[in-house]
């Protein structure tokens, strides 16, 4: 069966109908080609293009290479799959046709990403027949091969985590590099937001200062899915202005986008039948029919869950069933290297994956998009949604909703859905903590002289300074030394996340241990303590024993009915007081997470079959926070319940005003309330860092929680929603009929309490 067939069965279907709340059908649209006479593009590589089949380019791949041309820095703007990739490599490549000694710097997010782009350049430069040198530098990349990129590599491939720690302080092993340096790209930039964007920043500054010193000045060709404000992102990233090229001309197959709500089960609590439930039997639907499909899941345990019930569906009697793959983070390089081949290929049917396939590694023309409830933020479901119709022809998109409010939000308004922008992409280089960590790494990468600038960063001179005082530097005649012992950028996390992972080794056969995967230690607790069943690609392993001190967690093969869950406890306790004013306090607090107890679920119905403990200690962060506290007199109007509801709401509106104004992730921040807290033992907001040590945002908001609480309250008074949704205060099902009213009452409060 085609897609459309299986389109026209699905609307037969009143089973399936009765849970669709929204049926939305896109329309095609035909590509768009743009005048080549004019572009300075070598002929060697039309004659290659048109050898892979590329006789004419899109409008804003021919808009992008003459900005480029005119010396501009670009940031293209367009859908998934519309050829981005080409706006960047026939400019450099034309560059290296035309100067051998030309070079270039490419950067992407993630190791998968670069590794896949490698391959697609590889694959133009071989139809090129050109000696043109591409190698990817990253943690993978062998020492033997390291000296041999230095040296030879055009075109070197990396991650800002190796440049930020390998290259730029070791750039006097790079010369050819930073003395040839033409082009930098930066591709899917919409990943650098918060906390990662504004350390990136900070390095591309670095990054210009050697460039500067070595005597190259090279432009910037920056690519991102569809955000709310691309131009402002990228100039945010490079310090200088930015060209947007947006004009996208590449075909669009018509795409039908399902929005599936579960049936109820229990209409007096809203509880209705599991999402994952739902997913799987729509999946199966899809492998059946051989719909090639990509499944999101929102975590690793619904991702192997999911897998391991398709595996089961399609396997042989050999029990076969390589149709059907799980894709996340912790598998190992080359198994994720095998998955992507095996999809371009059109050797598996369906994928089941986490966010990790979310970027736009090429996975190949897939006909069907599933996702797992929302993804929780728009752009994001537009950006899985894209990866279904990647070339051309009809696609099918469903999202299927679990009980969640949010979920249940985007479900029954699809209005709201299709209507809103994406969001906004926000970061603050200049943020003080961050700022100065990359000013260190700058300073002993290279002396700083009197009067010389950071890229755009104010304050260098009380910076050089303040270091001068700290025994860092050492200001001899015009020039400042570095001076420290220390090798600074490897104080720095880029993402702000612990570096060390566990490994996960397999010792089934006790003279054949191998390793399977990996883990972050954050993630540990929940899915390695010992007696849980880690799930990989299906096949189920309990963990025998868990070494704490050495990284490694030891599993056996096992055959059981259940997989298991762990949950997670956070408490949060006051350290120190460091600022206070009228019912506004600023300090440093403890947030403890702890890992008590362990569920038991049946794979096929998904009910519990019992409990165990988990015996592991509690993992602290010490962190930044901001609280407001409500007087006793404010609480006493209102019962408990009420109470919490317009708590929960103000704590909504916060996330979504303090990122604008902090310019910040909403994942670099944590709103939480208590209704009466261990901190001030009264009703308590909190704001704090979501990062060991924080990073100023929470000190940020402290000196300016009035003019946070003024727009919170004006968010809420001028959203056009009767009750809540979640651009206010939330949706109605999470904060209650009187929520929204209560919520506008407290901040009242405390914008007069002030």
């Amino acid at each position: 069966m085609n897609l459309d067939q299986l389109l026209d069965t699905l609307r037969e279907d009143s089973q399936f109908m009765n849970c669709v709340s929204n049926w939305e059908i896109l329309p095609a649209k035909d590509a768009i080609y743009g005048d080549l006479t004019s572009l300075p593009i070598d002929e060697r590589i039309t004659t290659a293009l048109k050898e892979r089949g590329i006789n004419r380019l899109y409008t804003h791949q021919v808009s992008s290479i003459q900005g480029v041309a005119d010396g501009h820095d670009i940031v293209v703007v367009t859908p998934t799959a519309s050829g981005k990739t080409l706006c960047y490599n026939i400019p450099v490549l034309s560059s290296i046709l035309e100067n051998p000694d030309a070079r270039a710097l490419y950067l992407f997010p993630t190791k998968a990403l670069s590794s896949d782009q490698v391959s697609e350049l590889y694959e133009l430069i071989t139809t090129l027949d050109v000696d043109i040198k591409t190698f990817t530098y990253d943690g993978d990349t062998p020492a033997t091969a390291r000296r041999a990129i230095r040296q030879a590599g055009h075109v070197v491939v990396t991650n800002p985590d190796m440049l930020h720690s390998n290259i730029l302080p070791h750039h006097t092993k790079w010369v050819k590099l930073f003395e040839n340096l033409q082009y930098v790209v930066i591709d899917e930039i919409h990943a650098y937001r918060g906390i990662f964007g504004s350390n990136l920043a900070n390095v591309i500054r670095r990054l210009l200062r050697l460039c500067a010193f070595y005597g190259s000045h090279p432009k910037f060709i920056l690519c991102s899915a569809t955000i709310a404000n691309p131009q402002e992102l990228a100039e945010a990233l490079i310090g200088r202005p930015v060209q947007l090229i947006d004009n996208n001309g590449a075909p669009l197959g018509e795409k039908h986008v399902i929005f599936y709500d579960p049936p109820v089960v229990n209409k007096p609590l809203g509880i209705r039948k599991s999402a994952l439930h739902q997913v799987r039997m729509i999946a199966a639907t899809l492998l059946q029919n051989k719909i090639q499909t990509i499944v999101f899941a929102k975590s690793r345990v619904q991702v192997e869950v999911l897998t391991k019930a398709l595996k089961e569906s399609v396997s042989d009697q050999l029990g076969r069933s390589g149709r059907v793959r799980g894709y996340r983070g912790g598998y190992l390089p080359t198994e994720r290297k095998d998955i992507e081949r095996s999809l371009r290929q059109g050797q598996v049917d369906m994928v089941i994956s986490t966010n990790a396939l979310e970027l736009g590694i090429d996975i190949g023309a897939l006909d069907a998009c599933l996702l797992c409830g929302y993804p929780g933020t728009i752009a994001s479901t537009w950006q899985q949604a894209g990866r279904a119709g990647r070339r051309q022809g009809k696609s099918l998109t469903i999202m299927v909703a679990s009980s969640a409010a949010i979920d249940q939000y985007i479900i029954n308004h699809p209005e709201y859905f299709f209507s809103q922008s994406p969001e906004h992409a926000l970061i603050n280089p200049n943020n003080l903590y961050i700022l100065l960590s990359h000013f260190k790494c700058a300073a002993y990468e290279l002396p700083f002289k009197d009067h010389d600038t950071f890229g755009n960063a104010p304050g260098v001179s009380n910076m050089l300074e303040y270091l001068q005082e700290s025994s860092i530097l050492r200001h001899v005649g015009e020039v400042w030394h570095w001076a420290n012992e220390d090798f600074p950028a490897s104080e720095i996390s880029l993402r702000s996340t612990m570096t060390e992972n566990f490994l996960i080794m397999d010792i089934s056969v006790p003279s054949q241990v191998r390793v399977v995967g990996e883990m972050d230690r954050f993630t540990v607790p929940m899915l390695l303590h010992e007696n849980a069943i880690y799930l990989h690609e299906g096949v189920q392993y309990q963990v025998e024993k868990l070494d704490f001190n050495a990284c490694k967690a030891f599993i056996k093969k096992v055959n059981v009915d259940y997989y298991t869950d762990a949950d997670l406890n956070l408490s949060l306790s006051l350290l120190d007081i460091e600022l206070e004013q009228n019912h506004a306090a600023y300090g440093e607090i403890k947030v403890t997470t702890l890992v008590k107890i362990f569920k038991k679920i049946k794979f096929d119905t998904g009910e519990s079959l019992g409990y165990g403990p988990v015996r592991l200690p509690e993992t602290d962060m010490h962190t930044q926070a901001m609280w407001l506290t409500l007087e006793d007199k404010i609480a006493s109007h209102y019962s408990n319940d009420s109470l919490q509801n317009g708590m929960l709401g103000v704590c909504s509106t916060l996330r979504i005003v303090a990122p604008l104004y902090l310019m910040c992730s909403p994942r670099d921040i944590a709103v939480s309330y208590q209704v009466k807290s261990p901190m001030t033992n009264k009703p308590t907001i909190i704001l704090y860092d979501n990062s060991p040590g924080g990073i100023g945002l929470a000190e940020k908001a402290y000196h300016m929680y009035s003019t946070l609480l003024r727009h919170a309250q004006q968010l809420i008074v001028n959203c056009t929603c009767q009750a809540g949704c979640p651009s206010c205060v939330g949706p109605v099902s999470e904060i209650g009929q009187d929520g929204k009213n209560i919520a506008i009452r407290l901040l009242e409060e405390l914008v007069h309490g002030e």
